[in-house]
C-alpha cells in the first residue's frame, strides 16, 4: 500500500504541475488585460456594452454581487417551477421553497450542496440549464475575484482593478468552456452517459424491477470538476458508475478539480513577475496535500478496532467505499475534494474511519487553502499570506511587506475579518443545531458521530465546499435555511473584504527591496505560511474536533 500511495501521490503531482503551467500563462495574460482574440472581444464588447472602462474595487464588487444576485433569482425561479418547463420526462414536481432556496443559493455560491438526490428531485432542464449554467458561473465569478486581488499586489497606485464583465466574460469563453467540451467528450469516451431518454426500467436476474436513470451527465460532470463545483447529476456523486466509470475516469477528475487552483498559482508568479512567489504558494499547499493524503489513508487501512478483534482481514475499512477504487483511490479522492472546494464525492465520508473523516473536515475548517475552489483557493491562502508576513514583521520590529507593498492597519483588519468569517459560521451554526430540536432532529446518529456530522455539514456549507458526511436529514426548513444562510455568507462574506484589500493595495506604492525586507519565496516562509495555516485552524476548531472525531477515535480504542 505505501508504494502504491508514494506512486499515486508522485504521479498526480507531476501531471498536475506540468498541465497547469501553460494554462497559468493563459490566466496571467487575461490578468494583465491582454486579449487573447482581439477581433472577437471587441465585438462582444460593443455588443454589450460591457467591457469598456476598469472599475475601482467598489464597482468591481457591486458587479460581481448584482451577477450572483441575478443568477440567483433565476435558478430560484426556474427551480419553483420546472413542473411546467420541458425535458422533464419523469414528470418531476417542483421544488419546495427552502429546497428551492438551500439549491439556488449553493449553485451560485460554487457550493454544490445538495439535499436531495439528482435524479429523483430535478428534471433535465433543471440539471442543464439552471445548475450547469451556475456552476460556470460561479466558477468564473471566484477566478475573477482572484484576478481582482492579484491586480492588487502587482499594480501601484492606482484605483482601478480591472473590469468584471470583462473578466467574468473571458474566464467562461476561453477558460471554461473549452476545457468543459474536452472533459465532456473525455468522459463520453469512458462511458459517461449523455441523453435525454425517459428512466429505463428492466428486471434484473433476481427478477427484482429497477428502474435506471438517464440523463446529459458527461456535460454537467465535466464543469462539475473544472470548476470545483462538485454537485452530483446523481445522488451518489462520482461514486455512480454514469458519472465516474472507470480508474481512468477518477483519476481525470482528480486531477481536472486541481487544474485551475494550481494554474492560478503559477499566473499569481507571472503577474508578479517573481515566478517565485507561485512557487511558493504551490510549495506550501503540496506540503499539507501530501501530509494530509498519507494520514487518512493510513487511517482507512487500519480500519476499525472492532473488526480486528473479529480476526477478519476484511477488517480494512471498505464500508462505504467503492469496490472499483478501493481504499487508496478512496482516500486520496476524499483529500482532493475537501483540498478544493469541490463536493464530488466517490466514497461516503461518513463510512470513514474517526480519523479517516476528521481531516477531510479539517481540511475545509482551514478555509480549503490547500489548492482550494477556483479563484477562492488562491485569495483564501494570500489571506494566510499577509497574515504570515505580519507575524513575521512583528518578530523582528518592522512594517510587515508583501511584494514591495506595505501591510498596515486596514489590510490587517480586513484580513482578520476575512479570515474569521467562516470558522464564526461554522462553530455558531453549529451549535444552534445542536441546541435547537429541528437540529438535533436531522441526526440519524448519536453521541459523538452525529456531532461529527452536523459539524461536516456547517463547515461544508460556510467553506463553499458542498461534500456531506450522510447519515444527517438536511431536507428541512431548518437545516436549508441555516445551510443556506452559512453558504451566502461564507462566499460574499469573504469576498468583500478580499476586494477592499485588493483597492487598498492597488493604490500604495512600491517600496525598494533593502537588507531588512523578509524574503517570502524560501522554505523558512514556506514553513512560516504553513504553521500560519495551521495555527488558526487548530486554535479555531481544535475543542470541537476534539468534541468529534477525536472524542470518537477514542472510544473505539479503548473498548
Amino acid at each position: 500500500m505505501a508504494s502504491s500511495a508514494f506512486l499515486l501521490i508522485a504521479t498526480f503531482l507531476a501531471i498536475l504541475l506540468l498541465l497547469a503551467q501553460p494554462l497559468g500563462t493563459l490566466l496571467a495574460r487575461f490578468i494583465a488585460d491582454r486579449p487573447l482574440l482581439p477581433a472577437v472581444e471587441n465585438t462582444l464588447w460593443r455588443l454589450t456594452g460591457s467591457g469598456q472602462r476598469e472599475m475601482r474595487w467598489q464597482h468591481y464588487l457591486l458587479a460581481i454581487l448584482l451577477f450572483n444576485l441575478l443568477g440567483l433569482l433565476f435558478l430560484l425561479a426556474l427551480l419553483m417551477n420546472q413542473a411546467a418547463l420541458p425535458l422533464n420526462p419523469q414528470q418531476l414536481p417542483n421544488l419546495s421553497w427552502h429546497l428551492a432556496v438551500n439549491t439556488a443559493v449553493s449553485f451560485v455560491t460554487n457550493t454544490n450542496w445538495q439535499s436531495y438526490g439528482g435524479e429523483s428531485t430535478l428534471s433535465y432542464f433543471s440539471q442543464m440549464v439552471g445548475l450547469t449554467t451556475q456552476n460556470f458561473l460561479s466558477a468564473a465569478t471566484g477566478i475573477a475575484v482572484a484576478f481582482a486581488l492579484i491586480r492588487g499586489f502587482t499594480r501601484r497606485e492606482t484605483q482601478q482593478l480591472g473590469n468584471a464583465w470583462r473578466d467574468l466574460t473571458r474566464i467562461t469563453l476561453w477558460i471554461l468552456l473549452p476545457g468543459s467540451l474536452l472533459l465532456a467528450l473525455f468522459n463520453l469516451s469512458q462511458g459517461v452517459i449523455q441523453n435525454m431518454d425517459g428512466y429505463q426500467s428492466f428486471t434484473t436476474l433476481e427478477g427484482v424491477k429497477q428502474t435506471l436513470a438517464m440523463g446529459p451527465v458527461a456535460s454537467q460532470e465535466a464543469i462539475k470538476m473544472l470548476g470545483t463545483n462538485g454537485g452530483g447529476f446523481f445522488n451518489a456523486n462520482s461514486a455512480h458508475p454514469f458519472e465516474n466509470p472507470t480508474a481512468l475516469s477518477n483519476f481525470v477528475q482528480m486531477l481536472t478539480i486541481f487544474i485551475l487552483p494550481a494554474a492560478l498559482c503559477f499566473a499569481f508568479g507571472q503577474s508578479a513577475r517573481d515566478r517565485r512567489q507561485g512557487h511558493m504558494l504551490l510549495w506550501a499547499m503540496s506540503i499539507m496535500f501530501v501530509a494530509a493524503v498519507i494520514v487518512v489513508v493510513w487511517a482507512e487501512q487500519q480500519g476499525n478496532p472492532h473488526f480486528l478483534q473479529l480476526g477478519a482481514d476484511s477488517a480494512r475499512n471498505m464500508e462505504g467505499k467503492e469496490a472499483r477504487f478501493g481504499i487508496l483511490n478512496s482516500a486520496f479522492y476524499a483529500v482532493v475534494t475537501t483540498a478544493a472546494s469541490c463536493g464530488a464525492v466517490n466514497a461516503m465520508h461518513d463510512s470513514f474511519t474517526a480519523l479517516g473523516g476528521m481531516i477531510p473536515l479539517w481540511l475545509m475548517q482551514l478555509g480549503e487553502v490547500v489548492f482550494g475552489g477556483v479563484g477562492a483557493g488562491l485569495y483564501g491562502m494570500l489571506l494566510f499570506v499577509l497574515l504570515a508576513v505580519f507575524i513575521a514583521g512583528l518578530m523582528i520590529g518592522r512594517t510587515p511587506e508583501y511584494l514591495g507593498k506595505k501591510i498596515e492597519v486596514r489590510e490587517m483588519k480586513l484580513t482578520a475579518l476575512a479570515i474569521l468569517v467562516t470558522p464564526t459560521l461554522v462553530l455558531l451554526g453549529t451549535a444552534l443545531a445542536m441546541l435547537t430540536d429541528a437540529g438535533r432532529s436531522g441526526m440519524a446518529n448519536p453521541g459523538t458521530h452525529g456531532f461529527s456530522e452536523v459539524l461536516y455539514a456547517v463547515s461544508s456549507a460556510a467553506n463553499n465546499n458542498g461534500s456531506a458526511f450522510a447519515g444527517l436529514s438536511a431536507n428541512t426548513p431548518f437545516w436549508n435555511s441555516l445551510l443556506a444562510f452559512c453558504m451566502a455568507a461564507g462566499r460574499f462574506g469573504v469576498i468583500i473584504p478580499v476586494l477592499a484589500i485588493a483597492g487598498s493595495l492597488a493604490a500604495k506604492k512600491v517600496q525598494p527591496t533593502s537588507s531588512g525586507t523578509l524574503p517570502t519565496h524560501g522554505a523558512l516562509f514556506v514553513c512560516l505560511l504553513i504553521g500560519t495555516v495551521f495555527l488558526v485552524g487548530a486554535l479555531t476548531f481544535i475543542p470541537a474536533l476534539a468534541s468529534g472525531p477525536v472524542a470518537e477515535h477514542l472510544q473505539q480504542i479503548s473498548r
